[in-house]
C-alpha cells in the first residue's frame, strides 16, 4: 500500500473554490468549524463577483491558504495559516468523508509544519480543535503537538519550532524514505542558504534538517551527494543529470542546481529509491535509477 502523500498547493483556482463550497455544504465536514458559515459566504461572494480563473490573492487576505492535494494533484482538503506576531495558527480540513481515516490529515499537518517553521518562520504553530473532533485531536497529537490550554468545548494544541526541529531529527517520517548527506555538503549548503535565504528553498532547509549526516568517507556509494551524476526517472521520462551548487548550474537540463525542484528532491536519496515530489506545477514520481558517479566514492573529496 502506498504511503499517504499530500502537497500544499498555494494557487487557488475558480474550480478549487467551487470544490470548497461543495465540501462546506456537508454538515459532517463543517460541524466543528466555527467559521464555516462565514467561509461559505465569502467563497460564494468571490465566485459571484470576480470572474477570474485564479483567485489566490483573494484567499490569501489575512493569511495564507493552500489546497491540500493528493499524489494525483486532486484536492482533498485545505490548510490555512494565519500569523500573529511570532505565532501562527493553523486550520485544517479534509473535505470528503471517504478520505477520512487514511492519514491524509496527519500528512497535511506535517506539510503545514514545514511551511510554518521554514517558510513563514513562526516560533510556534497553534491548532484550536473542537473537543468532540476526535480525528483531529488524534492527528495533531500523533504529529507531536502538545495541549496548551482547554475549555469544555475547545482544546488548543501547540508545536514550538525548537520541538519541531528536535522531532524532525529524531523521528523518521512514515511517508518518506530516510536521506543521507555528508558533513561537508551540509556545511556548504547551510552557508549558501544563509546568504541567499529565498523562501523558495525552504524545502531544501527541511531536507537538510531531517537528513542523517555522516562524514564524507562514510557515505554509501549509491547515495546522491553534491556533484554526483545519476540517472533519474521523472514519471515516464528518463534523464541523466548532475546535482550541482547554484553557481555551477548553467541552465542546461543535465546540470541541476540543488536549489531547483528536482535538485532538492534527489539530494540524499539512494539508488533504487522512488517517491512523489511536488514540483512547481505538478506532482511527479521520482526514481533514482542509478548513481553513475559520486565524488566521495571516487575519492574526489575536494568537490
Amino acid at each position: 500500500m502506498n504511503p499517504p502523500f499530500i502537497s500544499l498547493c498555494p494557487e487557488i483556482t475558480r474550480a478549487n473554490a467551487l470544490t470548497l463550497m461543495d465540501w462546506l455544504e456537508d454538515e459532517s465536514v463543517t460541524r466543528h468549524l466555527s467559521d464555516s458559515r462565514n467561509v461559505s459566504r465569502f467563497i460564494e461572494q468571490v465566485i459571484g463577483r470576480v470572474q477570474l480563473p485564479i483567485l489566490t490573492h483573494l484567499f490569501n487576505q489575512g493569511g495564507r491558504f493552500f489546497m491540500a492535494c493528493d499524489r494525483h494533484d486532486v484536492p482533498v482538503g485545505f490548510v490555512r495559516l494565519v500569523k500573529a506576531g511570532r505565532d501562527c495558527e493553523m486550520v485544517l480540513v479534509i473535505g470528503k468523508r471517504d478520505n477520512w481515516g487514511r492519514k491524509l490529515g496527519t500528512t497535511a499537518i506535517r506539510e503545514a509544519m514545514k511551511l510554518a517553521f521554514f517558510d513563514v518562520r513562526a516560533d510556534k504553530l497553534i491548532a484550536k480543535i473542537h473537543a468532540e473532533n476526535g480525528r483531529s485531536l488524534k492527528a495533531f497529537q500523533n504529529c507531536g503537538f502538545q495541549l496548551e490550554s482547554q475549555t469544555p468545548s475547545l482544546q488548543s494544541f501547540a508545536m514550538t519550532s525548537e520541538r519541531y526541529l528536535r522531532l524532525l531529527r529524531e523521528t523518521p517520517s512514515d511517508s518518506r524514505a530516510e536521506i543521507t548527506i555528508t558533513e561537508f555538503d551540509k556545511a556548504r549548503l547551510r552557508d549558501l542558504v544563509e546568504i541567499e535565504h529565498p523562501s523558495a528553498i525552504f524545502e531544501l532547509e527541511h531536507e537538510m534538517e531531517r537528513a542523517t549526516v555522516v562524514e564524507p568517507q562514510q557515505v554509501a556509494r549509491d547515495v546522491v551527494t553534491m556533484n554526483s551524476r545519476a540517472v533519474l526517472q521523472l514519471d515516464d521520462e528518463e534523464r541523466e543529470v548532475a546535482l550541482v551548487y547554484p553557481q555551477d548550474a548553467d541552465g542546461s537540463e543535465d546540470k541541476l542546481s540543488v536549489f531547483s525542484d528536482v535538485g532538492t528532491a534527489i539530494l540524499g536519496f539512494k539508488e533504487g529509491d522512488a517517491f512523489h515530489w511536488r514540483m512547481s506545477q505538478r506532482t511527479c514520481r521520482v526514481r533514482i535509477r542509478k548513481v553513475l558517479y559520486q565524488p566521495e566514492a571516487a575519492g574526489d573529496f575536494h568537490l
